[in-house]
């Protein structure tokens, strides 16, 4: 681990640690000549450094607001580092399937715009992610900001993922725990492929269905571990929960995000939608994007009731605006949308926390 206060390429300076992943260790550290807070990244111990550069270098294409700007690489000693705009926030999968059970299909489709649109932006500078998933998107408190991040690391999963293959035959055989975690969000040809297959952008498309099925959903499309490569072979995603489309609220944008993402999990790569034609379906959808809070349901009627926000607010509800499977009952934490209503503002949509 990097001490604070140690400084790289006689510029950048570290702040503070921020976390770790499967491939890869985050500081939050000061770039001396702009003065601007940025994210210095370094592959953990072990890892293969080999394709960092390039891939670094190719990630640097990518001009999208939706897209982790990537400023700088530099070597010393035996380590390499990628320096990265600093997004205050978290991870996708933090800020959601953590703390809620699933997203409402507002939020779903905002959030499907948002990363549509940074993979348009990076398959025009052909530049394939491969290992998009909700722990490698980063998101504001509120979901006004939405950035795709760790290009560079993906190309380090890439990496591993043909070791894997050259070493067991096939990924499904791996014991490793990045590969396991990327498993359910693979394309066909990423979970099938032979060395020296070459996976291209269509597998982002992919990738991008099963996130927002399983955001939409809480469940994988295909299921978790050796359950995928059997039932994405025999072309058999889980069954959609009725509860998208139970509500007349709901139905109709749950419905249009169901179809978008149905077009992104077909097997054939060749007919999958592009990007672009992903920011346009979603760019079409009738939807509604505001910041999300967080409350206690205070009240509960037969109909309707109140839920209290954390800065004490009481807010109405009606139980037509609840969506997902969770039951509302006093005390519950919920995740919310305040809309102007007279006497009390309004929740719409409300997701009960388990």
């Amino acid at each position: 681990m990097i001490a604070p206060g140690t400084e790289l390429a006689s510029r950048y300076e570290i702040i503070s640690y921020v976390a770790s992943g499967g491939m890869q260790d985050v500081y939050k550290a000061n770039d001396k000549l702009t003065g601007e807070v940025v994210a210095l990244k370094t592959p953990q111990a072990g890892q293969a450094n080999k394709r960092f550069k390039q891939s670094a270098i190719l990630s640097a294409r990518i001009s999208n607001y939706n897209v982790a700007k990537t400023f700088d690489y530099f070597e010393a000693g035996n380590a390499c580092y990628l320096i990265e705009e600093f997004i205050e926030g978290t991870t996708l999968e933090a800020a959601t399937l953590d703390i809620i059970p699933q997203i409402d299909p507002h939020l779903a489709a905002y959030l499907m715009l948002r990363i549509s649109k940074g993979l348009a932006a990076s398959h025009q500078a052909q530049v394939a992610h491969r290992d998009l998933k909700p722990s490698n998107i980063l998101v504001g408190s509120d979901f006004s900001s939405v950035k795709i991040t760790d290009f560079g690391i993906a190309t380090l999963a890439e990496e591993l993922f043909e070791e894997v293959i050259a070493k067991n035959g096939d990924l499904t055989r791996s014991t490793s725990g990045t590969v396991k975690g990327a498993l359910p969000y693979m394309a066909p040809e990423m979970i099938f492929r032979k060395p020296g297959d070459y996976i291209g952008c269509e597998a982002d498309i992919w990738s991008l269905g099963a996130l927002i099925f399983r955001l939409m959903t809480g469940t994988y499309p295909f299921g978790e571990g050796m359950m995928v490569p059997v039932n994405v072979e025999k072309k058999q995603p889980l069954t959609w929960p009725a509860f998208l489309t139970r509500k007349a609220q709901f139905a109709p944008l749950s419905s249009s995000i169901v179809a978008i993402v149905e077009k992104c999990l077909v097997y054939d790569k060749t007919q999958r939608p592009l990007a672009l034609d992903l920011v346009q379906s979603c760019e079409e959808l009738c939807f509604y994007f505001a910041p999300r809070k967080f409350g206690v349901i205070s009240e509960v009627r037969l109909t309707t009731g109140f839920v209290r926000s954390s800065t004490g607010e009481k807010i109405f509800y009606h139980k037509d605006s609840l969506y997902g499977a969770g039951q509302a009952k006093v005390g519950a934490k919920v995740i919310f949308s305040a809309h102007h209503g007279t006497p009390f503002p309004r929740a719409h949509p409300i997701v009960v926390c388990p």
